[in-house]
């Protein structure tokens, strides 16, 4: 598996996504700058956390027109996976490959904290590792990361399985005291209608070592090489 992690200026979750692929995972990884127009033959691509042109306009408005998304974008819409981690889930989202948007935490502060999430779903090629209403620990660190979108759009998420994490306690339960940012339904991470794209705003790139935390992050990575493979098998 080749992993294309793209720079944006101001990104600075790109380091933590290649040691997190090439040093736990083992899998080979590329850095793709966004001028580029080249993805190098990567078979998943990551949008990483940071501040993307440093969230002039909101968030992801900017990265969104990058020579590189016109790729990641062609890339999605061939079938092939895309993680899109914090600021890469609203560059996702600002890029049409994600309905929705995040908006400013409710509480208007900063958030950097460890969070417990529960598998919604196992159906995606980013969760086979994983089992039903599991709860994982993985950080967080936003200004921006309340969930909206429009009640339609909610139902159909929830209707079609494409909320792939929510925020919960540590015993799984569904609170607002549990909610970091005030995402709506607690919504921490969906994919497309096609299962290809997941967007979260937690950081499993940085949930890879337990002397760090957590290793729930690995899981998902695993999932998705084992995807992968098994199409490459096909």
């Amino acid at each position: 598996m080749k992993v294309g992690i793209i720079r944006f200026p101001g990104s600075n979750c790109d380091e933590d996504a290649y040691h997190a692929v090439v040093d736990h995972l083992g899998a080979e990884a590329v850095f793709c700058w966004h001028k580029d127009h080249d993805l190098q033959g990567a078979d998943l691509v990551i949008l990483p956390g940071g501040f993307s042109y440093g969230d002039y306009l909101r968030p992801g408005a900017i990265a969104r027109f990058s020579p590189i998304m016109q790729e990641v974008v062609a890339h999605a819409k061939r079938g092939a996976p895309v993680l899109a981690i914090c600021n890469g889930f609203q560059i996702a989202c600002e890029a049409g490959l994600l309905p929705g948007a995040l908006l400013r935490n409710d509480h208007l502060k900063f958030v950097c904290d460890q969070v417990h999430l529960r598998v919604e779903s196992i159906g995606t090629r980013f969760t086979s590792r994983y089992h039903v209403d599991q709860v994982i620990t993985i950080p967080v660190a936003h200004g921006d990361g309340r969930y909206t979108a429009d009640g339609d759009v909610l139902e159909r998420l929830e209707g079609d399985g494409h909320v792939v994490f929510r925020y919960v306690d540590a015993a799984g339960h569904v609170t607002d005291a549990a909610n970091p940012n005030g995402s709506l339904r607690n919504i921490a991470g969906i994919c497309n209608s096609a299962g290809n794209v997941l967007g979260m705003m937690p950081h499993p790139e940085r949930a890879v070592d337990t002397q760090l935390g957590s290793a729930d992050g690995l899981p998902l990575l695993h999932s998705i090489a084992d995807s992968l493979m098994s199409e490459a098998l096909v």
